[in-house]
């Protein structure tokens, strides 16, 4: 490798991908070149989440890693910030050579692939995310030296402060768009990539206390709406498109019946510092009346069948009577029953006519 690296303009080009995510790539191409390794990847850690940006021609690599599940087989990255270092360390500095002998990451997946020396550095954001900057070096190439570790060392603030940055700047951009909503008297909460609550607007504060309590997670007073709402939080931090996104929240005594909507956000794949996972939406209903098949389909994704039978359970109507009225079988108006009493998290009928009556559960009648 030629060190014939400008450093100013490559201090230039970190603090430009701070703000334009999309640039990211190039300045992992330029670390590559800066630590002479063959590939470099910029990455995160949430749970059983891993998100990662590479440098280009290392996405097929970094993709099987992903793939066979190594990134929660190893613990390269814990004993990396474990060492609490603010600057960059080798693999020699966190494993001995008979550690890393045995490691399964370097034995069974680096090393059959020419790779097995990295060099990398540990950063905590303000987002909560834990950032590794990783090179990564051809293992004939031999260990990574004190020289290459020295020049990284140099950037290694630039890379930390334009981390930070990228994780304010998106937070900001999170606070103002719950601001925005309250424009359209939507009271909503955004949230983060652990369901926790990063931002309120003003019409969400209401429900502050009543309905939402404080907790690591968006968690709802009531604990059958509770138990819906992290089914549906687990299938969209998994991405499944069959869980529930409206939840039914019963009346209390000092609020009406609402519906919690959880719209998902889609991270751009380059994009690691967006702190966002949803935003949870707070739509009140109506008291006294059954709302119209619009506004049904539209509270719980039901269909215009499904809408149709969950307005005549609220009119009290039996399954035999909706079948009569709209001239279908039994057996399907019962599937569809069931169906409405799945996507609004209830489990009996009684439940349903409660619910969309706009009582509190002490109020809903016996099965």
């Amino acid at each position: 490798m030629s060190a014939a690296v400008n450093s100013e303009s490559l201090i230039d080009h970190i603090y430009e991908a701070a703000v334009i995510p999309e640039m990211w790539p190039s300045v992992l191409a330029e670390l590559v070149r800066v630590g002479e390794g063959n590939g470099a990847l910029l990455f995160t850690t949430v749970g059983s989440e891993f998100r990662y940006v590479t440098s280009p021609g290392f996405e097929e690599g970094i993709a099987e890693y992903v793939a066979g599940g190594w990134p929660e087989r190893t613990d390269r990255p814990a004993r990396l910030f474990a060492r609490e270092h603010a600057g960059f360390l080798t693999d020699l500095d966190v494993y001995t050579e008979a550690e890393m002998a045995v490691e399964p990451v370097f034995r069974d997946f680096l090393r059959p692939r020419g790779l097995g020396w990295g060099v990398a550095s540990a950063i905590a954001v303000p987002s909560g995310d834990r950032l590794i900057f990783n090179v990564e070096r051809e293992f004939a190439r031999g260990p990574v030296t004190g020289e290459i570790v020295a020049r990284l060392d140099a950037l290694r603030p630039h890379l930390a402060r334009a981390a930070t940055m990228s994780a304010r700047l998106r937070l900001q951009t999170v606070r103002v768009a719950a601001q925005v909503l309250d424009v359209v008297d939507i009271p909503a909460a955004i949230l983060g990539k652990q369901a926790q609550i990063l931002a309120v607007n003003a019409g969400c504060e209401a429900f502050l206390g009543a309905t939402i309590r404080e907790a690591h997670r968006l968690t709802l007073s009531n604990p059958e709406a509770d138990r819906l709402l992290e089914r549906s939080l687990e299938g969209l931090a998994t991405e499944r498109r069959t869980s529930t996104r409206s939840i039914p929240i019963p009346a209390t005594d000092e609020r009406g019946p609402v519906i919690l909507h959880l719209l998902p956000i889609r991270r751009a794949a380059a994009d690691l510092f967006n702190a966002a996972s949803a935003i949870a939406i707070f739509t009140p209903v109506a008291q006294g009346a059954a709302p119209d098949l619009t506004v049904l389909s539209g509270l719980f994704d039901l269909t215009v069948a499904e809408a149709r039978v969950a307005r005549e359970i609220a009119l009290c109507r039996t399954v035999e009577d909706i079948a009569l009225r709209t001239g279908v079988a039994i057996s399907t108006v019962r599937t569809q029953l069931r169906s409405v009493l799945s996507k609004t998290g209830t489990n009996r009928q009684a439940e349903l006519v409660g619910l969309l009556a706009g009582t509190t559960p002490g109020d809903w009648p016996a099965p």
